[in-house]
């Protein structure tokens, strides 16, 4: 496999994963909660290296599901006190998790794989050369094993729990009713966003993991109001970031996360001018027949 598809493979199933999981963030209207756990994540994955004095993935994977976790704990039990608004509450402990991180990463640079530059950029063009060794064995590029395991977790949470995810997403009040447990859910998907986040860590970096998350699903919000379309959508809108960021970025010379955020950002205009033409066009129409 040549290196370029390897770096093609690695932005689609970046994109694509967290396009899928983060579609919910933005029926829930929590899309903001998924920057501040792509921030609130680095100390958990500090932790992580210092206890294992390596890049493995699994405590990276524990560790970063426990600071997701806790920041979205944190934030629900500072916003329920009722003297904190919720966007405050979110701003305070990502902020403070996201510092905490920052210290860890400046104290224990030396001793561990890790600089503010991974954690804030990641560079997926070097993801042919990042290998998956297990027992001597080298098994290929690292990126596209653990993208490609959480990717297909996230099909599969979303596949089994799509009856839940949805009425808990569209109407929490319902689901309690139901005696579906609401807050469980929000946490399980919490979780899965915590996983989405660390795994696309190294390919995008804390910061641009944050529009793959969100620029494919509000995206596809602008184009159809069933779930179903919608999830599909966000795929296509993830793939579509994920080639165009990298032969722009080719074109171009720059770097590959910052063009898929670019090439996102454009495809989020046109959905919205589109959106726009048409509510204009069917006003017009009631108008005539109106």
């Amino acid at each position: 496999m040549s290196p370029d598809l390897i770096v093609i493979l690695t932005a689609v199933l970046a994109a694509c994963g967290c396009g899928l999981i983060g579609s919910f963030l933005v029926l829930r209207k929590n899309a903001m909660l998924g920057d501040a756990i792509s921030h609130a994540v680095l100390p958990g994955l500090v932790l992580a290296f210092l206890v294992t004095a390596g890049r493995n993935v699994v405590p990276m994977l524990i560790g970063a599901t426990v600071m997701g976790l806790l920041t979205a704990w944190l934030t629900e039990a500072l916003s329920g006190t009722r003297r904190v608004y919720a966007d405050a509450a979110l701003g305070v402990v990502f902020t403070l998790l996201f510092a905490v991180g920052v210290i860890l990463v400046s104290l224990y640079a030396d001793q561990v794989d890790l600089d503010q530059d991974c954690v804030l950029y990641g560079e997926i063009a070097y993801t042919p050369w990042n290998s998956l060794v297990i027992g001597g064995v080298n098994y290929g590029p690292r990126p596209l094993w653990v993208l490609g395991g959480v990717f297909l977790a996230n099909v599969l949470f979303i596949t089994l729990f799509y009856k839940q995810l949805k009425i808990c997403s569209f109407d929490p009040q319902l689901a309690r009713s139901l005696g579906i447990n609401e807050r469980l859910w929000h946490y399980l998907l919490m979780g899965m966003v915590a996983l989405s986040v660390v795994a696309a860590f190294e390919s995008v970096g804390a910061i641009l993991v944050v529009a793959m998350l969100i620029i494919p699903g509000a995206t596809a919000f602008l184009l159809t109001h069933r779930l179903f379309t919608m999830l599909g959508l966000s795929l296509l809108i993830g793939a579509v970031c994920a080639l165009g960021g990298f032969y722009g970025a080719s074109w171009l010379d720059a770097s590959i996360s910052g063009t898929m955020t670019v090439v996102g950002g454009i495809v989020f205009g046109l959905a919205l001018a589109y959106n726009a033409m048409r509510r204009h066009l069917a006003q017009r129409l009631a108008l005539r027949t109106g």
